[in-house]
């Protein structure tokens, strides 16, 4: 059963950055594809970004993160992060890591961590 550990979120100001990270476990990690998913308040969690085991990355389909949101792996140390630049309140969600192999993505989620933008 694979396991989260999410970190990095906190308060900041818009305009700010952070950098989340997701350390996985119960899993051999670089045979896995990985992504980050959001939930706003009172809306559905939505995709983020992705990452497959080549390192070809995926954006959410829109202009509101591409070019500010950066995601990554580093199969060493079991962790994919997602770089988040030029933050806007519009990003205040609990971000969420997602697992996957092959074509299927696991239904298992961690506790999130809460990203807050706010001045």
């Amino acid at each position: 059963q694979v396991q989260f550990v999410e970190s990095g979120g906190g308060l900041v100001q818009p305009g700010g950055s952070l950098r989340l990270s997701c350390t996985t476990s119960g899993i051999i990690f670089r045979h896995y594809n990985l992504a980050w998913y959001r939930q706003a308040p009172e809306k559905q969690r939505e995709f983020v970004a992705s990452i497959n085991t080549v390192g070809t990355t995926r954006y959410k389909d829109s202009d509101s993160v591409k070019g500010r949101f950066t995601i990554s792996r580093d199969n060493a140390k079991n962790t994919v992060y997602l770089q988040m630049n030029s933050l806007k309140p519009e990003d205040t969600a609990v971000y969420y890591c997602r697992v996957g192999y092959g074509s299927a993505w696991s239904e298992s989620w961690g506790q999130g961590t809460q990203v807050t933008v706010s001045s």
